[in-house]
């Protein structure tokens, strides 16, 4: 977990400090890459871990090690721990997982994994310490709900395509919701299709889950041309308020700025394209290129910082079209 404490005001994790060391020193802890006879695999990403342990006595050991952490004289840090607490680090986590995924490296993508698992283990912990649930709870109620939502493995419906095996999951869940009655949130939001959408999720990809369940239902663009002309209204919107006074207008500039991120995320929506991995791509390409402009400024013995902007806009250029070319190596 990051920016956990190990003095409680500390802002850096202990685990994390040392995963990042255990990291750079390549991981002693992993096998070579084996096939699943234990095999050293040709080539292979496949990590095995050391010993004859399974699956499940390694989970039991994890399951075990965070309930003793959490145990009188086990460690202050965890001890102080709540939910609450641990909202941060959980999508964090998420975030880091996606970004090991997709750099290709089987190591630290396993070892991302395995931090996001302690957030699951943790939570249940937690939880069955306040008597609330178990981490077998936990396990049995993913297990079951993959069994009932697959029917066309696991029953007798049929369903042959990605869009009918879709289908029949966006209605078993009606389904399910109907019989178990409305939850807490839904009857708050009065049974609304958009009760079940997190608030605390990040806004574009808030956006996302709002904009795709009210298209489930017909309210949606024809085609993303309407997309890119709401675009073009809320541009025209951002501009015709930004003459107001700072204390007229500063709340309509954020309000339709607002509205002109909401229907970018829809744009992607309508491309099939997640928002939230599709913006931090663009972020991490941004970082690239500004990168290589700074590189690009020291050979010419100055900060990029201190170049005019025609120069820096000339670098931007320089700096994409390094990319296509390492891109087409």
């Amino acid at each position: 977990m990051s920016g956990r404490a190990g003095v409680v005001n500390s802002t850096v994790s202990p685990r994390r400090k040392s995963r990042r060391k255990s990291k750079e020193k390549g991981q002693a802890r992993f096998r070579r890459p084996a096939d699943a006879s234990g095999r050293v695999a040709k080539g292979g990403r496949v990590i095995r871990a050391r010993g004859t342990e399974s699956a499940g006595e390694w989970f039991e050991k994890l399951v075990a090690l965070q309930a003793q952490l959490r145990a009188p004289g086990g460690c202050p840090w965890d001890r102080e721990q709540t939910h609450e607490s641990l909202r941060k680090y959980l999508v964090e986590e998420t975030y880091e997982v996606v970004d090991a995924m997709e750099a290709g490296d089987a190591r630290e993508f396993a070892s991302e994994l395995g931090d996001l698992l302690l957030q699951v283990v943790f939570h249940s912990v937690l939880a069955d310490e306040a008597g609330r649930f178990t981490i077998a709870d936990v396990i049995e109620s993913i297990h079951s709900k993959m069994v009932r939502r697959h029917p066309h493995v696991f029953g007798d419906v049929k369903a042959a395509t990605s869009a009918e095996v879709l289908k029949n999951w966006e209605q078993l869940k009606t389904e399910e919701r109907a019989a178990e009655g409305k939850s807490a949130r839904e009857k708050e939001a009065g049974g609304s299709i958009l009760a079940r959408v997190s608030r605390s999720l990040p806004a574009a990809l808030e956006a996302y889950e709002l904009t795709r369940r009210a298209a489930k239902i017909g309210f949606d663009w024809d085609n993303v041309e309407g997309i890119f002309d709401k675009i073009e209204e809320e541009k025209r919107e951002i501009l015709s308020v930004m003459g107001a006074t700072k204390n007229d207008g500063r709340g309509r500039i954020e309000e339709e700025a607002g509205d002109l991120l909401f229907a970018a995320v829809n744009v992607a929506r309508f491309l099939d394209v997640n928002p939230e991995i599709a913006l931090k791509k663009a972020n991490r390409k941004f970082k690239k290129r500004i990168s290589w402009m700074e590189g690009a400024a020291r050979t010419e013995a100055k900060r990029l910082a201190d170049l005019p902007r025609a120069r820096m806009e000339e670098l931007w250029d320089e700096s994409k079209k390094a990319q296509r070319s390492k891109r087409n190596l």
